[in-house]
C-alpha cells in the first residue's frame, strides 16, 4: 500500500498515507469545479473525489447547453491516491493553490470533451468548519476551501466546440475534506427519519475585478443558521480579507416547493460590512441540475463513493423538458452580481430547500 505520496513529509498518523485517520465508511476528500462563459450560454460542474476507506474514486462532467443536460461519470477502485484520474477523466495539480488542469478524453461516445487550466483569481479562502450530530452520529465533520478564478482551453459540447479563454469564462472551485454521507445505502436504524441536509441551502462565490465575495448560509425552517459565511477576499493577496457580517437573504421564489424550488432574482445584504451596507442583486443567467447523474444522492444506481467495481464509465443525455421529472434537488446557476456601489460581477448561486421553509411559503 505504498504510494508515491509516502515519500513526502506529509503524514498525519502512524500509517502509510493510503490510509486515513478513522474508519468511518463516510470519510471521503474531493475536488469541486463549475465553468461559465459570464452569460447564460452554458455552465459546467466537475468533481473528483476519493473515498478511502470504502476503496473507490470517482469522476463527473454535467453540461447544460440550451435545454441539454448531458453527463459523463466514471468510477474506479482506489488504488496509489496520487494517482487523480479515472478512466477518460484526469486531475492534475500544477501549482497547488493557484493552477489545476481538468481533461476528458474525446470520445465518440461522451456528450462532453475538454482540455481545460484553471488558475486562481483570488488567494484560497479556508472557510468555516461543518460539523453536524444527530442520535449520536456525526453526520458531517467537514473542512472546506473556495477559491475563485478562470479558465483556459477547449471544451466540446456535442457537436459544438468553444475556446475557452480567462477574459470571460470564469467560475469558483472548491476543495473538501472530511466526514459526510456517500457510498450506498446503509441501514438506516433511528436515522430513517433523519435528513440528511434540511431548511435552506444557499452559496455563492461572486468574482469581481478586484476581489471577490464568499456567501453562505445554511438556514434551517426555524431560523437557526447551521452555518454561515460573508467574506470579501481581495486579489491583492497583500489586503486582509474582510468579514462582511451576518448576510441578509431575499429571494424571489417562483416555484415554492421542496427539491423542486426555483429563485428568478435575489438581493443578498451585508447590513454591517466594514465600509457601510452593502447590498448585491442577483440575476441568474442559466442553470444545472447539480444532483442529476452527478452522484450527490438523489438516484439510487450512483452516488458518490458507490462500488462500481474496477472501472465503470457512463455518459447519458437528457431534455431539460421531456425530462422535468427528473430534475430536482440542488441548483448551480451562473449568475450577474451587481453592488449597490455599482460593482458587476459573475460567479455561482447556489441554492436548495430541502423540506418545508416557511419563510418562502416552501411545505
Amino acid at each position: 500500500m505504498l504510494s508515491q505520496m509516502d515519500d513526502y513529509p506529509l503524514h498525519q498518523i502512524a500509517d502509510v498515507m493510503r490510509f486515513v485517520g478513522t474508519s468511518d465508511r463516510n470519510f471521503y476528500d474531493r475536488y469541486y469545479f463549475n465553468l461559465h462563459s459570464s452569460s447564460g450560454e452554458l455552465m459546467m460542474v466537475m468533481g473528483l473525489g476519493q473515498y478511502p476507506t470504502l476503496g473507490t474514486q470517482d469522476c463527473f462532467a454535467v453540461v447544460r447547453r440550451g435545454d441539454q443536460h448531458h453527463v459523463v461519470r466514471a468510477s474506479r477502485e482506489l488504488g496509489d491516491r496520487m494517482d487523480t484520474s479515472v478512466g477518460p477523466f484526469r486531475l492534475e495539480v500544477i501549482k497547488g493553490l493557484e493552477k489545476l488542469r481538468f481533461t476528458l478524453d474525446e470520445s465518440p461516445d461522451n456528450p462532453i470533451a475538454f482540455d481545460l487550466t484553471w488558475e486562481g483569481a483570488i488567494p484560497a479562502h479556508l472557510e468555516p468548519r461543518q460539523y453536524i450530530r444527530k442520535h449520536g452520529r456525526v453526520l458531517f465533520d467537514s473542512m472546506r476551501f473556495a477559491q475563485t478564478g478562470c479558465w483556459t482551453g477547449s471544451l466540446r459540447v456535442g457537436e459544438e466546440t468553444f475556446q475557452v479563454t480567462p477574459d470571460s469564462w470564469k467560475g469558483s472551485r472548491d476543495r473538501s475534506w472530511g466526514v459526510r454521507p456517500v457510498g450506498e445505502l446503509e441501514p438506516p436504524g433511528i436515522h430513517a427519519s433523519t435528513p440528511i441536509m434540511e431548511g435552506m441551502w444557499n452559496y455563492a462565490p461572486m468574482q469581481f475585478d478586484d476581489y471577490s465575495i464568499l456567501y453562505i448560509c445554511h438556514e434551517h425552517d426555524n431560523g437557526h443558521r447551521q452555518l454561515e459565511e460573508a467574506m470579501r477576499v481581495w486579489a491583492d493577496p497583500d489586503r486582509e480579507s474582510e468579514w462582511l457580517g451576518a448576510p441578509v437573504h431575499e429571494h424571489n421564489v417562483v416555484v415554492p416547493q421542496a427539491y423542486l424550488t426555483q429563485i428568478d432574482r435575489s438581493v443578498i445584504r451585508f447590513p454591517d460590512a466594514p465600509e457601510g451596507p452593502l447590498e448585491i442583486n442577483v440575476s441568474p443567467l442559466t442553470h444545472v441540475w447539480v444532483m442529476v447523474g452527478t452522484g450527490y444522492g438523489l438516484e439510487a444506481d450512483w452516488k458518490h463513493g458507490m462500488h462500481h467495481g474496477p472501472l465503470k464509465v457512463e455518459s447519458f443525455s437528457l431534455d431539460m423538458e421531456t425530462d422535468s421529472s427528473r430534475m430536482l434537488g440542488l441548483v448551480d446557476h451562473a449568475a450577474r452580481f451587481e453592488t449597490n456601489t455599482g460593482d458587476v460581477g459573475h460567479g455561482l448561486f447556489e441554492y436548495g430547500f430541502f423540506g418545508p421553509f416557511k419563510h418562502y411559503g416552501i411545505d
